[in-house]
């Protein structure tokens, strides 16, 4: 694994004070004028700068790897949703492989406008069932392909 913090990992705070042992998602990274590194860590609804040394990596953001196999694992899950309209049957599938090839692109408004459009048939389809077990592996590769749209583009 790659220990460099990025914009987007989720980092735990070592450094004594106000911030100690808490966990944030990094928002920036800068250097100040003695070319040490900066991490802006965004904290709830605040932000607040560290050096990189008072910073434990925790998760790195999602590479371009991971996101596509994401998708791909959701691909897999659609054909057991019991209760797909038809219509749905068609777009979810199609939408999902047009947003597999979008990613490379790194086109933020399409990436966005295509899993803006899966996420509504996921949540429209999930009120029908919202038990079975196949919603657990959706919904943790929704939040990888979101988190790293978010953090990426």
């Amino acid at each position: 694994m790659n220990d460099r913090i990025e914009k987007g990992d989720i980092v735990l705070i070592n450094k004594s004070g106000n911030y100690h042992k808490q966990v944030g998602e990094v928002s920036q990274v800068d250097y100040n004028i003695f070319f040490v590194k900066i991490v802006i860590v965004k904290l709830g609804n605040q932000e607040a700068n560290f050096e990189e040394k008072d910073l434990q990596l925790q998760t790195k953001k999602p590479s371009l790897k991971e996101v596509i196999a994401s998708v791909d694992k959701i691909l897999e899950q659609v054909d057991q949703i019991p209760h797909l309209p038809t219509k749905e049957k068609v777009e979810l599938p199609n939408r999902l492989k047009y947003l597999k090839l979008d990613i490379p692109k790194l086109d933020k408004q399409l990436i966005q406008k295509n899993f803006d459009s899966i996420d509504k048939i996921f949540a429209a389809t999930r009120e029908a069932d919202s038990s079975a077990s196949f919603w657990q592996e959706i919904d943790l590769n929704l939040e990888k392909i979101s988190w790293w749209i978010r953090t990426s583009l």
